[in-house]
């Protein structure tokens, strides 16, 4: 599902128009991602936990000249599923 079709079933589903579960979508992600740049974690009891994990500094090898690179430490995105959801997608 991409984000117009998840608007479409949004609109559909609540009875607003798809200019406002448009919007509804915007806000939601912004609010998401604006948490997680602050170093916070969003939980949604029965669906699930987005939050901000730190990568350790590790060693690679470059694909194409197969040399030793040195993978700096980083934060990424991680979402992890709740109970429910796990159950119902089971």
């Amino acid at each position: 599902m991409n984000k117009k079709e998840m608007v479409d079933k949004l609109a559909m589903e609540t009875g607003v128009t798809k200019k406002e579960a448009a919007q509804f979508v915007d806000a939601f992600v912004d609010v998401i991602s604006g948490e997680l740049a602050n170093g916070g974690n969003v939980r949604l009891v029965g669906f699930g936990t987005f939050m901000v994990k730190n990568t350790v500094e590790r060693n690679g090898v470059d694909p194409r000249t197969k040399k030793p690179i040195k993978i700096p430490a980083r934060k990424v995105p991680k979402f992890s599923a709740g109970k429910d959801l796990k159950l119902r997608v089971k």
